[in-house]
């Protein structure tokens, strides 16, 4: 899988939107200048999550952006869908859709379980759990085996 620079940057943000107190507006330009994000993408990226549901804007002198839910019920996997689609596609089809003949057809099994593990993840870890820096133990876990870190 790879995980793309707007998925990147909308997790940053989202995790300086929930570590604000009581839930204060943060502006986009200073989003920007916290996370290093440029502000048109960024603009675009907010833009995506807004039409989501996931934050909202507001408005006035003391307006920016704030969560329209609470970070508790929003996932990385609520967040990557919202910027980019679906977790996993095969030339732009979810997995159960791609038809391949009877010879190939088992990659659609592993095509299918591949998205079953990011969900494991990704549906599991919320913007609190970032904000808080507190990750699922089973998830802490992953990152102890010496293979998860070793490129291949």
């Amino acid at each position: 899988m790879r995980v793309s620079a707007k998925s990147d940057y909308a997790l940053r943000a989202l995790i300086e939107i929930a570590s604000r107190v009581d839930g204060v507006p943060v502006s986009a330009e200073e989003l920007g200048r916290l996370q290093d994000i440029p502000h048109g993408f960024l603009q675009a990226i907010l833009a995506d999550l807004r039409r989501a549901g996931i934050v909202m804007s507001v408005r006035g002198q003391s307006g920016g952006w704030r969560l329209g839910r609470p970070s508790s019920d929003v996932s990385i996997a609520d967040i990557i869908r919202a910027v980019d689609g679906p977790l996993v596609s095969v030339y732009g089809l979810r997995p159960e859709a791609v038809e391949y003949n009877d010879s190939a057809m088992v990659l659609q099994l592993v095509w299918v379980a591949a998205r079953a593990n990011l969900r494991d993840v990704f549906e599991h870890v919320t913007v609190e759990m970032l904000a808080s820096n507190k990750l699922p133990s089973h998830i802490i876990k992953l990152t102890k085996d010496d293979e998860a870190w070793r490129p291949h």
